[in-house]
This record gives C-alpha cells, structure tokens and sequence, in this order.
C-alpha cells in the first residue's frame, strides 16, 4: 500500500524543529489537485572522485547545477546515456579571508551512463560520469568571466550594469557566481547568478548573448547603488550569497522560472535566520524574446524553516538550490539544510527534501509595488505573516532525501557525530534535472538525478595552478530517483 505524505508550506505552521526523516518505504505517493505523484525510491548512484581535474587544470567543483543535453537522452540495452552538462560556481574560496581566485567561468561535459538493475530485487544501480570537455563562458565582449567578488565596482557592457572587480583577482573581469543551469532545445543555455539574481543566456558555444535583469524589488541595492559583492548585505533586494539559485524551463519552452535561493532582504523578519523563508518566484514569458525585462508572474512561496542543532528552536531557513519546472504552473523545488558533510561541526542533518510546488492559485505580483519597488509582503518586520491581500504558492513535499535504509543503499549515511568520513551525507545538494524513464509500461514515470555541490572540497585540490587542499574529500556525487509525474 502506498504511504500518503501532505506537507503544507503556509509558512508559519511549517518548521522541522527535530531531524524530518522518511517514514515507512518506498513507493510513497502524494495527492494534489485531484492527481498522484509517486516516489518511486532511489534506483541508482554514482560519484567522481573529489580530486577529479576538469578540462582547465582545475579540481571539478561538482555541481551547483546539472542539465542533460537535449536531444541527447535515450534508452539503451542497459539502461540510460546521454550527455550530461554540469555547472560549477565560483571556485575555491574563504569569503572570510578575503581568498578568491580568477577562476573563469565554465560548464562542464560528461558522458553519462546509467545501468539500470531491472529483474534484481534490492540492487541499485550504477550511474558513471566521465569528463569529456567543456566550455569557457565569455562575456558581450569575449573575454572569460571571474569567479572572485567584485565588492562594490562594476562596469557596464551592452548598457548592462555588471559586477567586476577594481584590482586584485579577477580586476576588468565580469564576476560570475553561477548557481542554476537551463538549456533550450536549440543548444542555447541560461545561468542564474549569484551575484546579480541576473540571469544570462548564453550561445551554444558559451558566448553571451543577452542578460535578464533582476527587477528593482530583486536587484541588490545599497544607498540606491549596486550592492553586487557577496561579503556585505545589502540593504535591499537579494540577500548575499542567496541569488538565483533556482531555474528552470517549462517542457514547452515558453515559461522561465527563477527563484531566489531565499527572502530577499525587505521580506525577511527581524532577528533571526528563520525568517527568510518568503521568497520570490519571477516567471518569464521567453516565446517573443530570449531575454524578456519583465516577468509576467512574480509570486512568494514560503520554504520551510528548521532548528540547525536538531533541538527545537526554529533559527534557520531551509533555502532552496534548484527548480526544474513541470508546466507553466507546476514546479519541483529542492530545499535543504546546511548541515552535513562539508559544514563545520557535528549537527545532525534536519532537513532535505523535493518540493512539489503549484502557483495556481498564488497572488500575483507582478507589475506591483512589491516587484517596481521595494515594499515588503510582510505584514509585520518581525514576522514571517505576509500581507493578507497575497496569498503564497501551494507546495507539498514528494521526496524525502533522509531516508536512511534509502541512502545506506548507495553506501551513504546521516551519522554527523563520527565527524567527516567517506559516506556522509553531503551538506550541499543543489543541483536537479528530470529526465522520461522512456517506459512504454509506464509513461509518467520519469528519473530525478540530484546531485550535490562539495565545494571543491578534496584532499588533492588544484585551482589556477595553486594548491588549495582539505583535510577530506567530499565526492562529486548523483542519486537517481524514479517518479510518477502525472
């Protein structure tokens, strides 16, 4: 029989103040609007090595974002292949320290295999990433990104204001935080930055070829000038280091989603990190132009909240790190929490898990004063309550990673106690792609692959031909999980 599980997200209601682990097995289904969406489980696993080298010379920075090539997946005797596109962000660095490198913005190609384990009850199957390439992302003007933090200076390409450093690393060059990766059918791509909560749309050879701008309530501002830098807060817009760390295409490819990794600054309560839940979702409608300036939906949706030590209090947000979208409405987020393996410390693992999300019936805000100016939803500074003329975006949550009977299979565990070891669970799971599972049998069945983002965390690490080594490794790794998407 199939477990039932309804999360809803109104946002004061919903917090994990204990670790939020999977209850029962797999098959789990979820009812919304009158349909099923069934977790099938976890199917396959694999990793690369963290000391793997990209096509740079530089340690592989696993994946802030990943997207399958269209065009390119297909079944085979054995299972899947397909080429397999993934992002790093900005390089190895210590904010705290002030340590970045030039690193130039890139996307990585790999040859993807999955060998499925039909007919072999309990056995997970294998899933193998080669290296094979990539490419170096230019700017308007063809000169490489940088991944170091501009601070306050930009310069201006094609009458786009732009990050970039006066001096040090990176000085001249366009700063790039890359967090989210969406290709279009025609080889074309998207990436959602950081930095800016820009996005950029890129020619199938990594040359830029146009930028969506953030709106004003979006863009981070500091006494009404850019605040693009990721070591000091703005006072409005994006919070730092919390851009556009989910996107996502509709099937169609009319609809961009974007959505920011949290609240921004004016819609976060006071005092504590619990209350940046209410984020924005901007919807773009990209049939007329690549790079639309104005979004045609612009929603909240609440994310949960968690107490970071396990033990009651709700202090944190769990902030999302990727979208892939089902329709013009429908959308799959990831949320997690910021424990695990690459976090300092020994708090357990609270929370991580896929989010079924549906702006329906949401308010929408664009147009309004909380998108051309920087009014807050709230309807009180110290709460999370927004407004009562808004209403947020339904979400459910379909998948569950803490699962540990689940995880155990692929050689992974939660056991934060014994300190970093091979087989914790990665703190940073960002990255999502949905893929057909290309079955006659069952043709609302699809594979989910996650992957997580380790930081260039590794033993062995190599960035601009410095050494920049850990006392662990954290692997580049990818689940893969069969869904019922009605």
């Amino acid at each position: 029989m199939l477990a039932t599980a309804l999360l809803l997200a109104t946002l004061s209601a919903s917090g994990y103040s204990a670790p939020h682990e999977a209850a029962g097995a797999p098959p789990r289904a979820l009812q919304l609007g009158g349909r099923t969406y069934v977790d099938k489980g976890l199917v396959a696993a694999g990793r690369l090595s963290a000391g793997t080298v990209d096509f740079l010379g530089d340690t592989l920075g696993s994946f802030s974002s990943l997207a399958v090539q269209p065009g390119t997946w297909q079944r085979t005797a054995k299972g899947y292949e397909g080429v397999l596109w993934t992002l790093p962000d900005r390089g190895r660095n210590d904010p705290e320290a002030g340590l970045f490198y030039d690193y130039a913005g890139r996307v990585e190609r790999m040859r993807l295999r999955i060998e499925t384990a039909l007919g072999k009850p309990g056995k997970l199957g294998t899933l193998t990433m080669v290296p094979d390439k990539g490419l170096v992302l230019k700017d308007f003007n063809g000169q490489p990104f940088t991944g170091a933090d501009p601070g306050d200076h930009t310069l201006t390409q094609r009458n786009v204001v732009l990050p970039s450093p006066a001096s040090g690393a990176g000085a001249g060059k366009v700063s790039l935080d890359a967090e989210s990766l969406q290709f279009t059918t025609d080889g074309h791509f998207y990436i959602g930055d950081e930095y800016t909560a820009n996005v950029y749309y890129f020619d199938p050879q990594g040359h830029l070829q146009g930028v969506i701008v953030a709106p004003p309530a979006i863009r981070p501002q500091r006494d009404g000038k850019p605040a693009f830098g990721s070591l000091m807060a703005p006072q409005t817009g994006r919070r730092n280091n919390q851009g556009v760390e989910g996107m996502g295409l509709s099937p169609d490819g009319t609809r961009l989603f974007v959505a920011l990794q949290s609240a921004t600054l004016q819609d976060s309560a006071q005092g504590n990190a619990a209350g940046r839940i209410n984020t924005r979702v901007l919807v773009y409608d990209v049939t007329a132009s690549a790079t639309p300036q104005q979004p045609i939906g612009h929603y909240v949706m609440a994310l949960p909240a968690y107490a970071h030590d396990g033990k009651g209090k709700l202090d944190r947000t769990a902030a999302q790190s990727e979208l892939r979208a089902l329709d013009a409405s429908r959308f799959l987020l990831l949320a997690r929490d910021g424990n695990g393996l690459g976090k300092d410390g020994d708090d357990p693992i609270v929370y991580k898990s896929v989010l079924l999300v549906d702006l329906t019936d949401a308010t929408n805000l664009a147009g309004s004063r909380y998108e051309t100016g920087t009014t807050s939803v709230l309807a009180d500074p110290v709460d999370t309550a927004l407004k009562a003329d808004i209403t947020p975006a339904r979400s459910d949550e379909l998948l569950n990673l803490l699962d540990r009977p689940q995880l155990a299979r692929a050689g992974l565990d939660l056991d934060t106690k014994r300190g970093p070891h091979d087989g914790l669970l990665s703190e940073k799971w960002e990255a999502m792609d949905v893929l057909p599972a290309l079955d006659p049998q069952h043709p609302n069945d699809v594979l989910l692959l996650i992957g997580n983002d380790n930081d260039f965390i590794a033993r062995h690490c190599r960035m601009q031909g410095e050494v920049c080594d850990s006392p662990y490794d954290n692997d580049n790794r990818v689940l893969v999980y069969r869904l019922t998407l009605p």
